[in-house]
């Protein structure tokens, strides 16, 4: 039992270091960025991410509020 759990512990070490080889080994090593605002294909079809889709909608102020608001009536 210990042993097979040593095992799976240095085969997850050596698939980490691994897949980290770029990051960890390398002057200007940062992991890529895959936020879908970084993306071109993206953008060029009008995709954005849930986060700014949420920040536009909390500064959207409708007509009928700003008519509601203002002195004018």
């Amino acid at each position: 039992m210990v042993q097979t759990i040593i095992i799976s512990i240095i085969v997850l070490a050596i698939a980490i270091l691994l897949m980290g080889v770029r990051i960890f080994f390398t002057k200007k090593g940062s992991f890529p960025n895959t936020h879908i605002s970084a993306s071109q294909a993206m953008k060029d079809r009008g995709i954005t991410c849930a986060s700014s889709q949420e920040r536009e909608a909390r500064e959207y102020v409708s007509p009928i509020q700003e008519i509601l608001k203002s002195d004018n009536l």
